[in-house]
């Protein structure tokens, strides 16, 4: 199992948060992880821009999004945008996408969440077919073909020249929680993006399903990419640890997709995802996402304390310890 971390998403100044994201996924190459995953949330930056930046600042480790909501734009803008910043990236772009929640699409931005699994099924096969542009070729003459991205089904009609092949191959990875998303991943993306998913809903239901799609499908087994929140602290603490993991983090009462994915496992909350505790306890969590099938563990660091001083302590000390768990769980 590879171990990243997620990066971003935070409060404060934009300024200082473009410096902090620097920072961050600086200490996180030079820790040793895998991959930094960069969530897209509603007030916050533009995920790809700041991947973008990311990458200008790193040369080894892996750059995620976790996820781009596939209604806000339109799959060619997409593709435009994901092979920019993979070229920028030096081919170390991990596209994670996803068709989002009711109550971002209808509710913020006014747009239909209507079937969006078919939606989303329909948006993946443009991306493909841009994504896998070989770019522009020569015809007998010697004059160069224009390359067309030639698309029609129920959702889009595109016919649309990009002449902008991938610098590398450049993995999809659509976030599934039901059944049908699930399937859909396995038969049309490299992998799939988790969030609120236990052990036992991974190693029951996610990973069986989507692993079973991709092998009927003659893909390769796909890559399953879970966040969860992590925080080393003494044993006394936990609880006050997975408090503020529900102060901070709760999704579930506004996401019914979270909700149904927390009643196929053991936990009832983010609280209960936390990897919290002493090295070993935190190592153990770990071990258990790797027997389940999780492929890419992504850390969200959660600091406790009671002062802007201890928190900051606090994360800290928890940083200094991902990158030795990162060898330990390879």
């Amino acid at each position: 199992m590879r171990l990243g971390v997620m990066i971003g998403a935070e409060r404060g100044d934009s300024a200082k948060k473009v410096a902090k994201l620097v920072k961050d996924v600086e200490w996180a190459e030079s820790a040793g992880l895998d991959t930094a995953w960069m969530p897209q949330v509603p007030n916050d930056f533009d995920c790809l821009t700041m991947v973008a930046l990311m990458a200008a600042h790193t040369s080894r480790i892996e750059l995620g999004t976790a996820v781009v909501p596939l209604q806000a734009q339109h799959p060619i803008a997409l593709a435009r945008q994901a092979l920019s910043v993979h070229a920028v990236a030096n081919g170390r772009l991990a596209l994670g996408v996803g068709p989002s929640h009711h109550w971002i699409i209808e509710d913020m931005l006014g747009l239909p969440y209507e079937k969006p699994a078919a939606y989303t099924r329909d948006y993946l096969e443009v991306l493909h077919v841009a994504l896998g542009n070989p770019g522009p070729s020569e015809g007998r003459s010697g004059a160069t073909r224009e390359i067309m991205i030639d698309v029609e089904n129920d959702s889009f009609t595109v016919h649309n020249p990009l002449d902008l092949p991938p610098v590398a191959p450049l993995p999809i990875l659509v976030a599934a929680l039901g059944p049908v998303m699930l399937k859909l991943a396995g038969e049309h993306a490299d992998g799939t993006v988790l969030w609120m998913a236990d052990e036992r809903a991974i190693g029951e239901h996610i990973a069986p399903r989507i692993t079973k799609a991709a092998a009927d499908a003659g893909r390769p087994a796909p890559r399953i990419v879970a966040g969860i929140p992590v925080c080393l602290c003494a044993n006394s603490e936990i609880d006050a640890a997975k408090e503020r993991a529900n102060r901070i983090l709760a999704e579930a009462e506004t996401s019914p997709n979270y909700q149904k994915l927390l009643d196929r496992g053991d936990a009832r909350n983010v609280g209960d995802l936390l990897a919290a505790g002493d090295v070993e306890s935190i190592l153990r969590r770990f071990r258990g996402f790797a027997d389940a099938g999780v492929t890419d563990l992504s850390v969200r660091l959660l600091p406790i304390g009671d002062t802007r001083d201890e928190l900051i302590a606090s994360k800290y000390r928890t940083r200094e310890i991902i990158g030795e768990l990162a060898k330990a769980v390879r």
